[in-house]
């Protein structure tokens, strides 16, 4: 078969980063695939380039998604990209197809779905509630307020040793232009993200903090983005009780809602061991897969 590769102008562009698309085209003009290439623009991450590639299933095996995946290197390339990252899930044609052409897998996630009319309400609310003489739990929606802006810019320090295999996506510096893009990003697309916050008691500052972006309808599935504690004050059950606190607030503010889901890195074992606590059941595996140009 005949496939024509075009590219597309995509007018998506954030603070972080922007993207290239390119469409593949059937000897008739049908769409047989597509794929886009985020290009990170932020200080840390401008060698960073991820990759998605889809084909209808019908048309596999018949050269859409070769050029297609051509198209998108030679495009990192031009841009002095030096790493590129996917993502697929395990056992999957997109995984077969990264691994065929010299991707390797770098990082193993499990995702997994918490349903909110299973929860355990009143262990749920012993774990958020229950006084902690150390620090106390704070929340807010959207933008973080004035007042706790410059501890929380301070506390996304905690996700610079998260787990993340091998890839190398390098280090993502925050201030606090980019908390607020990254909030009023998501509040541009309809939705609403709500943050829970621990707050140490002898100082005022912020010692973790866990992160839900929650559908503008209210309905469907919630997602979590990201959790994580500095690490002078690991090891005190703080992501468990953010945790908590975060999924009751979602359940009473948000009673349409069905669940809430995450993904933990597999080599991040005490993530996985809240998450299992709390009640999250695993959906399916997937791997982030590099290419080193």
């Amino acid at each position: 078969m005949s496939v024509r590769i075009t590219a597309l102008t995509d007018p998506e562009e954030t603070s972080a980063g922007r993207r290239l698309a390119w469409l593949a085209s059937g000897p008739d003009g049908r769409p047989v695939g597509s794929a886009f290439l985020r290009l990170f623009t932020k200080e840390g991450q401008r060698h960073l380039a991820e990759l998605d590639v889809q084909v209808h299933p019908a048309e596999r095996r018949r050269r859409a998604g070769s050029l297609l995946l051509a198209a998108a290197l030679a495009a990192a390339r031009d841009d002095g990209r030096r790493t590129v990252v996917s993502q697929a899930e395990a056992g999957s044609p997109g995984a077969d197809f990264l691994v065929a052409t010299g991707f390797r897998a770098a990082l193993a996630l499990t995702y997994a779905r918490l349903p909110l009319a299973d929860v355990d309400l009143p262990a749920l609310t012993l774990l958020a509630e229950n006084p902690h003489a150390d620090y106390r739990l704070v929340a807010w929606e959207g933008i973080v307020p004035d007042d706790l802006a410059d501890t929380f810019v301070a506390s996304r320090r905690a996700m610079d040793d998260m787990p993340m295999g091998t890839v190398d996506y390098g280090t993502v510096i925050w201030d606090l232009d980019r908390v607020r893009a990254a909030a009023s990003a998501i509040a541009a697309r309809g939705e609403i993200l709500h943050t829970v916050a621990a707050v140490d008691r002898s100082d005022g500052t912020i010692a973790g903090f866990t992160e839900l972006v929650i559908p503008g309808s209210g309905t469907g599935d919630a997602q979590h983005y990201g959790t994580a504690v500095l690490p002078r004050h690991r090891g005190r059950g703080l992501a468990r009780r953010m945790k908590a606190a975060s999924i009751l607030q979602a359940r009473e503010r948000h009673p349409r809602l069905g669940g809430l889901l995450t993904d933990t890195a597999d080599n991040n074992p005490y993530m996985r061991r809240v998450n299992d606590e709390l009640g999250y059941l695993p959906t399916h595996t997937a791997h982030e897969y590099q290419l080193d140009l």
